[in-house]
C-alpha cells in the first residue's frame, strides 16, 4: 500500500490558477456592464442626432483616474433634446440621467447662488445654471475650470481656493460693540452701498480660474479672496485698527500688488462684481496706510 500523501496545496494552486478569482469576476462583470451602457449611450446619441427633433450637440470633457480605460482625458459627444430656456446645466443633467450615469459634475441650487457649477464653457468661465444653450454656438464644449486639479470629469479640487479665502479672515471682527445689549451695530447707507457689490460673491472660483497671475503661482491670494477682504476692510463697523490689520495682510508680496489689472476676473464674474476696481482701491488704501506725516 502506498503511503504517499497527495500534494493538495499544489493541486489547489493549479485549480485556483485556472479559475478567475471572485474579485476578477466582479470587475469583469462591471466592465461588461459599463461597455454595454456606453454602447447604448452611443446608439441613443446617434438616434437623437439623426432624428428631426431639435437637439444640441455637447462635447463634454471626461476623465476618471480610478477606472482603467478612462484615465486618458477625452471628450464625449451628447445630443440633448432642446427645450426653450434650457441651460447648460439642464443639458448635462439630461445627458447624465439619459445617456451616461457616470458623468460627474457639481450642482446644487440651480439659481446662480451656490456657485458650485462653475465650468469652462465654450472657452469662458461660466455658471452652468446661468448659461443659456441658445446663446452658444455648437458644439457646446464643456470642460472643468482651468488652472485647477481635475478630480473627475468636470469636478475640480477647490481646496486651494478655499485656503486662499480663509487666509484673509473672511468674517466680521470688531472691538467696538454697542453699549446696549439689544442695540444693533449701525451702518450708514453710504457705507452699505460701498460694500454691497462685494457681498455678492458666491465662491464659485471662476475669477480665480481666469486669472493668469493665479495660474502662475499658488501663493497669490487671487481676486475672490481680495474681494472678500475688501468687503470687510471697507465696512465702517469694524474700526480703523481692524482695517489696518487687513491692509497689512493684503499689501504683502502675494497680495494686491501681484494684480496686473487685466480685468479677466471682472469679465467672467457671474455676479458682475467689479473685482479689478476693488483691488485697485485696496492698493490706494495700502499706500495711504503707509504714508507718515511728522
Amino acid at each position: 500500500m502506498s503511503t504517499h500523501v497527495p500534494d493538495t496545496e499544489s493541486d489547489t494552486e493549479t485549480a485556483d490558477e485556472s479559475l478567475p478569482s471572485a474579485q476578477e469576476a466582479r470587475m469583469q462583470k462591471k466592465a461588461e456592464a459599463r461597455a454595454d451602457r456606453e454602447e447604448r449611450a452611443r446608439q441613443d446619441a446617434e438616434a437623437a442626432a439623426s432624428s428631426d427633433e431639435s437637439t444640441y450637440h455637447l462635447k463634454v470633457f471626461r476623465y476618471d483616474p480610478e477606472v482603467e480605460g478612462k484615465m486618458e482625458p477625452r471628450f464625449d459627444d451628447f445630443y440633448v433634446p432642446y427645450e426653450k430656456g434650457m441651460t447648460v446645466l439642464d443639458a448635462l443633467i439630461h445627458a447624465r440621467d439619459t445617456f451616461d450615469s457616470s458623468l460627474t459634475f457639481r450642482h446644487s441650487c440651480r439659481q446662480a447662488i451656490c456657485g458650485s457649477d462653475a465650468m469652462f464653457i465654450n472657452g469662458s468661465q461660466r455658471l452652468g445654471c446661468k448659461t443659456q444653450l441658445s446663446d452658444l454656438e455648437e458644439p457646446v464644449r464643456v470642460e472643468p475650470l482651468p488652472h485647477a486639479e481635475v478630480r473627475k470629469d468636470l469636478v475640480v479640487d477647490m481646496e486651494h481656493f478655499y485656503d486662499q479665502m480663509e487666509a484673509v479672515e473672511p468674517y466680521f471682527q470688531t472691538n467696538e460693540l454697542p453699549d446696549g445689549e439689544l442695540e444693533e451695530q449701525r451702518q450708514t447707507r453710504e457705507n452699505r452701498e460701498k460694500v454691497k457689490m462685494s457681498t455678492r460673491c458666491i465662491w464659485c472660483g471662476a475669477c480665480m480660474s481666469s486669472c493668469n497671475i493665479a495660474a502662475g503661482t499658488n501663493e497669490y491670494l487671487g481676486p475672490a479672496a481680495i474681494n472678500k477682504a475688501y468687503r470687510f476692510a471697507m465696512d465702517e463697523r469694524e474700526g480703523e485698527d481692524m482695517k489696518e490689520h487687513r491692509l497689512n495682510v493684503l499689501e504683502q508680496e502675494n497680495g494686491v500688488w501681484r494684480c496686473q489689472t487685466q480685468f479677466s476676473c471682472t469679465e467672467v464674474c457671474p455676479k458682475d462684481i467689479p473685482l479689478t476696481e476693488h483691488i485697485q482701491e485696496l492698493k490706494r488704501e495700502a499706500v495711504k496706510n503707509n504714508l507718515k506725516f511728522w
